[in-house]
């Protein structure tokens, strides 16, 4: 089969280069960042990609948010992301958008079998997933309320942002510096999930979360 690998571990990229030449796979592109990832999907058009999750430019959520987008734009290609972590944010997103997907850790990469029957898997339409990786996200799904993690002096500040008022006012109502407002904001951000979002939609996110309760 024709693949793809986003790796910016050089010795792991040249690693899996090996292993799936051996294997008598056509790797078409191997690339280190997200773009590039994108670039060559949309050149090559690939049977799967086998990528990472934190990548450049920004060593995040990159590779993640690829491999959604190439779900997206490209539904005829695989998809097998292959992380040390799981990035709860899109993994859920991901696993529920259909066939042809796969999420391992990169332990699985040591078994060699494994992962090989996982590509193969995904490759013909598919799917494969780690058990730790649903595990967790299935930890996620049945734990508290997330607005219940929020502590009081965050609460007070939601309900603020809730009635319009500024991170200025939010300071000068609570006697707080702004400063200290803006790093009870951004906890309240990271705590709903909503750290990667742009800073208006964020902001009117955890209103409408907060409204909604």
């Amino acid at each position: 089969m024709r693949v793809i690998l986003a790796e910016d571990s050089t010795l792991l990229r040249e690693g899996l280069i090996r292993l799936l030449a051996e294997e008598g796979h056509d790797v078409v592109a191997a690339v280190g960042t997200a773009p590039e990832l994108l670039d060559a999907t949309a050149e090559h058009l690939p049977d799967i990609v086998v990528t990472d999750v934190r990548m450049p430019p920004d060593h995040k959520d990159d590779g993640m948010r690829a491999a959604l987008a190439i779900r997206q734009n490209h539904p005829e290609v695989a998809v097998l992301v292959l992380s040390q972590y799981v990035e709860n944010r899109y993994a859920t997103e991901l696993i529920t958008g259909g066939s042809k997907v796969g999420y391992l850790l990169k332990d699985r990469v040591a078994q060699v079998d494994e992962f090989l029957e996982a590509l193969d898997r995904v490759a013909a339409g598919g799917a494969a997933f780690d058990p730790e990786v649903v595990r967790r996200l299935l930890t996620r799904t049945t734990h508290v309320d997330p607005l219940e993690t929020l502590t009081k002096r965050e609460k007070d500040v939601l309900e603020l942002m809730a009635q319009g008022l500024t991170n200025a006012r939010i300071s000068a109502r609570l006697h707080i510096s702004q400063s200290a407002a803006e790093k009870h904001i951004n906890a309240i951000f990271d705590k709903l999930g909503l750290a990667g979002s742009s800073g208006l939609s964020r902001r009117v996110m955890a209103v409408v979360r907060y409204l909604g309760s």
